[in-house]
């Protein structure tokens, strides 16, 4: 059921953003809800994430919006590569039947991961409605997958937000092992190759902090989304000498 709406504040479509800093504390219900209502148009949705806000509920809630404090973040160049992953990239990236694509399949990498769910919820958070908006902020320009394809077919990706230089990861999917591991690794390599610094988490899981991710301040979350987004944003297409961010050219980790 939708959360009490005697002290969350309810917006009309279009209407402003209450400031992050208002979202619902450690001892409230909802720690980090800050409003409800308004819509998931382009125009919200990039408001919102410029602002450190984004959207997520269930199918039988209004649309939410949320900015916790502490933020889940992960710091590019503090990604840990564990053993068994670099080996797994380093064939992966010698492979030629192992691609990685960006934005060839938002569709259905998004539908993908509508299917699973995240680890505090026993079902699905990507609604269809969230399905459509993320499509058309994808029409817009302003969310990309990154996949990982084998042989053809895709077997895992993720997708993600992107204003600027300022990026925040949604969702992942696999069906086959490591192939999400192998789409978060190439983002990674993606942001530092083209000088993007952060990469926005949300939620603190052990999964994310196994790889690197920590938590800040939302305070220090916002300011650093307010400088990043302001700056160019990058060509979202992969290229192969992004694994050299990782690993060496010419050798295969055996």
């Amino acid at each position: 059921m939708p959360p009490s709406q005697s002290r969350l504040p309810w917006l009309a479509p279009g209407a402003p953003f209450p400031q992050p800093e208002q979202a619902w504390g450690a001892s409230d219900p909802a720690p980090g809800l800050l409003a409800g209502g308004g819509a998931l148009d382009v125009e919200s949705l990039t408001r919102a994430y410029s602002q450190g806000i984004f959207p997520w509920f269930s199918d039988d809630q209004p649309i939410l919006w949320w900015s916790p404090d502490p933020r889940m973040v992960l710091q590019v160049d503090e990604f840990k590569l564990h053993r068994s992953l670099r080996k797994t990239l380093g064939r992966f990236q010698h492979d030629a039947r192992c691609e990685i694509h960006i934005d060839s399949a938002f569709p259905q990498v998004i539908r993908a991961c509508s299917t699973s769910s995240r680890p505090s919820q026993s079902g699905t958070w990507i609604v269809p409605d969230m399905v459509q908006a993320y499509e058309a902020l994808h029409g817009a320009g302003f969310a990309h997958s990154v996949e990982t394809w084998v042989n053809g077919q895709l077997t895992g990706g993720l997708y993600c937000v992107a204003l600027g230089k300022a990026v925040f990861g949604e969702s992942m999917f696999t069906r086959a092992p490591d192939a999400s591991k192998i789409a978060l690794a190439a983002l990674v390599c993606f942001c530092r190759y083209n000088g993007i610094n952060l990469i926005d988490c949300q939620q603190n899981t052990g999964h994310l902090a196994s790889l690197g991710a920590r938590e800040i301040s939302r305070a220090s979350f916002v300011n650093q989304v307010a400088h990043n987004s302001a700056l160019p944003a990058p060509r979202w297409q992969f290229e192969h000498v992004y694994w050299h961010e990782f690993l060496p050219a010419k050798i295969v980790p055996t």
